[in-house]
């Protein structure tokens, strides 16, 4: 049917803005590398079936974006858990979702 194809259909947010909304989601503004991915898949049901690529492009946008910093290492020693900078977290929360180059 017609809704589910659109169910299926590729989002459109950009990978910054669904790591923001997986962040965000969780209480305490971090989640680690598989919450994020399962954050993704959950909502966002064009993911679950498309392979790994696009596991790689999150993991490139958190790594080199300045709006995402690495808060701290995950309790099973197992990577980090992944945060907003401080100084995006406002846009994001408000839904500005544009990439940002954080002044130093």
């Amino acid at each position: 049917s017609v809704d589910d194809a659109r169910f299926l259909e590729k989002p459109p947010l950009s990978y910054i803005a669904l790591i923001a909304k997986a962040i965000l989601s969780s209480p305490t503004n971090k989640l680690n590398l598989a919450s994020i991915y399962k954050y993704i898949e959950d909502n966002f049901p064009f993911y679950r079936n498309k392979g790994r690529g696009w596991r790689n492009s999150v993991r490139h946008n958190l790594s080199l974006n300045d709006c995402f910093i690495k808060v701290g290492r995950c309790e099973d020693g197992k990577g980090n858990y992944w945060s907003i900078h401080p100084s995006n977290l406002n846009d994001f929360v408000h839904g500005d979702f544009r990439q940002h180059r954080r002044s130093r």
